[in-house]
């Protein structure tokens, strides 16, 4: 049963809601300007979550991804648990994709994580990395590695090149899909994602790019993975950004600071 609707009232107990809402960054316009204006969209969509869907598990797609479902979250008070960020899937994707086109093998041999925001401060773990059940490292020299991990922060612009009819290839709606799935099936799946943290990665209070284990209560549990120097530094810029963001929309709506 598929229709289309704008009005609030149709979304009544849904299950899982995946929010797309929002408008993309247009040319000349800036960081703040995309915010302020997805900042009044997510607030109306949260209320009306809220009113017509307490219950639901919330997907949020909306960029600036880590700020607007921190905002998501706290304008529509769900619980943490139940208001999640899509990100490192299809970061983790595009990630793999790259490894895949440089050493010829199929994308189901790679295992790999990407945590942090998403886009530029995103941290592929190298060391978490496997091909083949292999290191990635013993299998990429350092530089392509560099080069890859710079595509992958850069990925969609570089899909779009390589697939000439748009940027079909892992689309967001695959990912949004796979956490819905999850959750409704309790498949308890590691899956990353822009979720709450509350002292793990040593993050308080903020939404971040982690393993999250998804089950029918939401974003069950944080996976804690042991990092080296070099992606503890990496990730805590990633923080870094997420939290400057975040004082940025503080300042655009004070409700925010609550």
């Amino acid at each position: 049963n598929l229709m289309g609707t704008n009005n609030y009232k149709d979304i009544k107990d849904s299950d899982v809601i995946i929010v797309t809402a929002g408008v993309p960054r247009k040319p000349g316009m800036t960081r703040d300007d995309l915010l302020s204006t997805n900042l009044k969209i997510i607030k109306q969509v949260a209320e009306g979550i809220k009113k017509n869907s307490p219950n639901a598990f919330v997907i949020c797609i909306t960029n600036p991804l880590d700020v607007i479902v921190m905002a998501l979250q706290k304008y529509s008070g769900l619980q943490t648990a139940k208001v999640v960020g899509m990100a490192g899937i299809l970061d983790s994707s595009r990630f793999k994709y790259f490894i895949s086109k440089e050493l010829n093998v199929p994308v189901k041999n790679i295992n790999a994580l990407v945590l942090g925001g998403h886009g530029d401060t995103m941290v592929p773990l190298l060391n978490h990395t496997t091909v083949n059940g292999k290191p990635l490292k013993q299998l990429v020299a350092e530089e392509k590695l560099n080069l890859i991990v710079e595509k992958t922060r850069k990925g969609g612009a570089e899909i779009i090149k390589f697939l000439e009819k748009g940027s079909a290839f892992y689309a967001p709606a695959a990912s949004g899909i796979e956490m819905a799935e999850s959750y409704i099936k309790n498949l308890k799946k590691t899956l990353p994602c822009a979720a709450y943290l509350n002292g793990e990665y040593g993050v308080k209070n903020l939404y971040a790019g982690v393993p999250v284990i998804i089950g029918n209560k939401g974003a069950e549990k944080v996976i804690e993975i042991d990092l080296d120097e070099s992606e503890k530094k990496n990730f805590e810029l990633s923080i870094l950004a997420v939290k400057n963001l975040f004082s940025a929309a503080i300042k655009i709506d004070k409700d925010l600071a609550n």
